[in-house]
């Protein structure tokens, strides 16, 4: 029976299934506003004893009524130590009174709310010199913060203030020493205005490109790959910018990078997917939760990698990146789930670990080859993170890249353990839709489709692009940020729109409708007219008209993510090319320039911007075909074309059955025609165009 149990609530888990308890109030001791919620993060907390808030005119009311500061808590479902902190404090109903008693409490969903999150972050890392989830903030009843801290113990441990100690001290502060208080408030908020509002600068330089590949082979890590010691993240996008610049030691440290991390731990190798970290330094104990944007980035890194060296492994780990989001982060409705968690049965990585008396289990007589493989050992490799004891299980990983053949072998055995953990409890799966990270997916799908020739994949993003397109879309052509379950909900920032316009664009080359640029340009449109700072450059990240907080934040840095101004800037580059409309290039340049200062100072840090730099200022390469779609010839001239690796490259078809609404959008398109009713290929370089090709021969020779 028991076991029956565990298979019923891992598959109810795989599907992202809820427990019924989050809505039956009846079932708990405690239950507080968030029961309400649709975020799977927020719903996490809806039966703690502390009278939680979701973020809103109701709490901030409450707070100026009883004269009470707030208590702010960020964090996301998947959050290891945003759990550890709900279970230390947010349930102990000792500190939950003296949270009520001493403030108004909300907590937020950063993958709902980044423009908050993007804050009050800031505000941690200008108080402590660090940030990270979960994310807690002290602030005024008009939003002010005067105390930033990531997690907090209950109690006080190794110089750390707990819960207990902290609460008192806060409580004691506003009600005797209130002058102090909102002075440093107002100091830490006048601050982050001023950096918020920094002004136009020069105009980004090509020769931050090398300045950039310098800082970044500096940091590269000679042993292990990737960048810097402990923990270690993807960070895909500079993997991308070190391929482009093609520079052999760059291009060789993409490779060692690559490959250390899909022999890694990192990576899941009975399911496949990535796992957001590294806590060590080569690759081999993870940070179990897996997200979203991770696949899309390191699939789109994977791929690029098997373009430039038309290497078959990369190719292999993108596919298998893209087989985990197909198999278990793809919804029903069309989009893309957000993420997984690292923790299931209450603990860390325990789905993902095997001993070596469950492999020898599973796998018989070929226990002893997978365990060589596999590095399984009987004492384990994989250490509890409270006790540092070994547990006696293992942390699948690799030595070395395996040949075809014991590759082959190891797959097919793969499946065998694959069926087996199955069977275990699933960590819960965040089943939220995100129209960003969706856009990152759609962008990954479209570019692996045309890289491998997978139609398969190409039809996986067009059906998250309708669905985003179905049900993100308002009536004013606006988009939604978040759905989940039906309903959407927080007004879309700069993020969904660029990520959106970067698939788009991915997805147009990879299928030549023009209705994906149409889209592309209408939501260009949206954040041309609110969200440009028309007088420093640049977007914001929200709207004009959105929720006042107390900045309006405007993001350039490229951590986990790259930015939307980044991605943006690249946006505007390829449309400009695309369409020959030359005031995109020059909302680009502004957008560089209004943080040129910052990246002038450390170029690493915005390797996504120094990507559209790149697109900006080297060769570039405008490619139109003309052409009926259903020939031959057209198929093999695109393939042809697709299969060159020219990152500086942009491709229009015209099919004579579509001109004129491709003409609407490239005039130029026009006056280009089939000659003597034969696929006709255009080709621009550096501004400058050649005679028309007519054949396949000629057009290898053109882009040899």
């Amino acid at each position: 029976m028991k076991f029956t149990l565990v298979i019923l609530l891992s598959f109810l888990a795989r599907i992202g299934w809820a427990d019924p308890a989050e809505k039956d109030t009846h079932m708990h001791k405690f239950t507080n506003r968030l029961a309400e919620e649709k975020s799977p993060y927020l719903l996490q907390h809806a039966h703690n004893p502390v009278d939680w808030y979701p973020w809103g005119e109701g709490a901030f009311a409450k707070a100026k009524e009883e004269d009470k500061p707030i208590f702010l808590s960020i964090g996301y479902a998947t959050c290891h130590w945003c759990h550890v902190m709900e279970h230390e404090s947010f349930e102990n109903e000792e500190i939950a009174k003296l949270m009520n008693e001493a403030f108004v409490c909300i907590k937020v969903d950063r993958e709902e709310r980044p423009d908050i999150d993007n804050i009050y972050m800031t505000v941690c890392q200008m108080m402590t010199g660090s940030g990270g989830w979960p994310l807690t903030i002290i602030m005024t009843p008009d939003k002010k913060p005067f105390h930033a801290a990531t997690y907090i113990p209950p109690e006080g441990r190794y110089g750390r203030i707990g819960m207990k100690q902290l609460i008192p001290r806060i409580f004691d502060a506003w009600k005797n020493d209130r002058a102090k208080v909102l002075n440093a408030a107002n100091e830490i908020t006048d601050v982050l205005g001023k950096q918020t509002a920094k002004g136009s600068g020069a105009e980004l330089s090509h020769d931050l490109l090398p300045a950039g590949y310098d800082e970044l082979m500096q940091e590269y890590d000679p042993r292990y790959g990737g960048f810097g010691q402990q923990p270690k993240f993807p960070t895909p996008h500079r993997l991308v910018f070190l391929l482009r610049q093609g520079n052999e030691a760059g291009v060789a440290a993409v490779e060692h990078t690559l490959e250390q991390m899909r022999m890694g731990g990192i990576f899941d190798q009975v399911g496949f997917g990535f796992h957001r970290y590294s806590t060590d330094a080569q690759w081999l104990v993870p940070h179990f939760e897996k997200m979203l944007y991770d696949q899309a980035l390191l699939a789109i890194a994977y791929t690029e990698a098997y373009e430039l060296t038309g290497k078959a492994f990369y190719a292999d780990v993108a596919k298998e990146i893209l087989t985990y989001v197909q198999r278990d982060m793809t919804a029903p409705v069309g989009g893309f789930y957000s993420a997984e968690d690292a923790d299931s049965e209450g603990e860390e990585g325990v789905f993902y670990v095997w001993s070596a008396k469950e492999i020898n289990a599973v796998l018989g007589g070929d226990a002893e080859w997978v365990s060589k493989v596999w590095n399984i050992t009987e004492a384990g490799n994989f250490r509890d993170e409270a006790t540092g004891r070994m547990t006696g299980n293992n942390i699948l990983h690799l030595s070395t890249v395996l040949p075809p053949t014991d590759a082959a072998r190891l797959s097919a055995l793969r499946k065998k353990l694959f069926d087996v953990r199955e069977k275990r409890i699933h960590p819960l799966k965040d089943t939220k839709i995100l129209t960003d990270w969706n856009g990152l997916m759609i962008a990954a799908f479209a570019k692996a489709g045309r890289a491998f020739g997978n139609v398969e994949y190409v039809q996986t993003a067009i059906n998250a692009t309708a669905f985003v397109e179905r049900e993100m879309r308002q009536e004013s052509g606006e988009l939604w940020h978040r759905y989940r379950d039906g309903h959407k909900a927080v007004q879309a920032h700069l993020d969904d729109y660029a990520f959106m316009i970067f698939g788009l664009l991915e997805l147009y080359e990879s299928t030549f409708d023009v209705q994906h640029l149409e889209t592309a340009l209408r939501y260009n449109d949206i954040l041309t007219k609110s969200f440009v700072d028309v007088a420093n450059g640049g977007y914001f990240m929200t709207a004009t008209g959105a929720e006042e907080l107390i900045v309006r934040p405007k993001e350039i840095y490229d951590g986990a993510l790259p930015s939307g101004n980044s991605v943006q800037m690249l946006n505007l580059l390829k449309l400009a090319r695309l369409t020959g409309r030359s005031g995109l290039e020059q909302q680009a340049v502004e957008t560089g320039k209004a943080f040129s200062g910052s990246i002038d100072r450390s170029p690493s840090n915005f390797s996504q911007a120094l990507i559209a730099l790149q697109f900006a200022t080297d060769d570039s390469l405008e490619v139109v075909v003309v052409g009926k779609r259903d020939s031959t010839e057209t198929r093999q001239m695109l393939d042809y074309i697709n299969s060159v690796y020219k990152p500086g490259k942009v491709v229009l078809f015209k099919d004579p059955a579509m001109a004129d609404r491709l003409a609407s959008i490239a005039p130029f398109t026009k006056e280009q025609e089939m000659v003597a009713g034969k696929t006709t290929v255009y080709i621009c370089r550096n501004f400058a165009c050649s005679q028309p090709i007519h054949s396949r021969e000629a057009l290898k020779e053109s882009l040899k």
